[in-house]
């Protein structure tokens, strides 16, 4: 399995968010958690991605473990390398805003955070991600102007490749297509079915059409707990 939670819990304050939930995530496929608002389905990502804080008042128990091309991770160690973690295990949020930059370097950013500076390697990268995220051609004649001139979807798509640039093995999408028009969405959903063995997938989505469409396991998260619906 590429991604293996096992009695997770997630409490915030007094609330307990994720109750004992488990889900395996083979490799190379998409999964996805579907369920109502409010349920901890983003939260379930920003834990996969250590994005808490015990100092903030979050606790967190159980067993939350990625295998990676180099070896295993413990994804809840409080001596874990966060951003080796995020290059591995990038995450697009449900409402991303692009960087006050230009195309170019809101793709290019996370490179120089992982040491890739060598110019032809940037260029090569964020062309692959661009293209994966099927923005390039629409943006290639422009890639210096600023990312704020995208519009909604192309913002989207645009996010993304910010996530794909560093060739991540997992992705934790939140939403990735909930303020989309329905040209948007179905481009986007393409794209991930062609990213589909490039990288594991995780989708969170409230869409049960959508799910249909896309996931190859597909659990419920309701009330903290998660239910599996299809297997993988």
């Amino acid at each position: 399995m590429k991604l293996s939670i096992h009695d997770l819990s997630f409490r915030y304050g007094p609330h307990t968010i994720l109750d004992t939930v488990s889900m395996e995530v083979p490799e190379g496929s998409l999964t996805a958690v579907t369920g109502p608002s409010g349920e901890g389905k983003s939260t379930l990502l920003s834990v996969i991605n250590h994005l808490w804080s015990p100092e903030e008042g979050a606790r967190v128990t159980g067993s939350a473990r990625a295998r990676f091309h180099d070896g295993e991770v413990d994804l809840l160690g409080s001596g874990l390398d966060l951003p080796a973690l995020r290059r591995k295990a990038a995450m697009v949020f449900q409402s991303p805003s692009p960087l006050p930059f230009s195309i170019f370097k809101n793709v290019s950013l996370p490179l120089s955070f992982a040491g890739i500076r060598k110019k032809e390697d940037v260029h090569r990268r964020v062309q692959r991600a661009l293209t994966r995220a099927g923005l390039w051609e629409e943006v290639d004649n422009r890639l210096h102007t600023p990312a704020t001139r995208l519009s909604g979807g192309q913002q989207q798509r645009l996010a993304l490749a910010r996530a794909l640039v560093t060739e991540p093995e997992i992705l934790l999408l939140d939403e990735p297509t909930s303020a989309l028009d329905e040209r948007s969405r179905d481009h986007i959903e393409s794209q991930l079915l062609e990213l589909k063995g490039h990288c594991t997938i995780l989708l969170v989505s409230h869409s049960e059409a959508q799910v249909s469409r896309l996931a190859d396991g597909v659990y419920r998260l309701t009330g903290g707990h998660l239910e599996a619906l299809q297997d993988g």
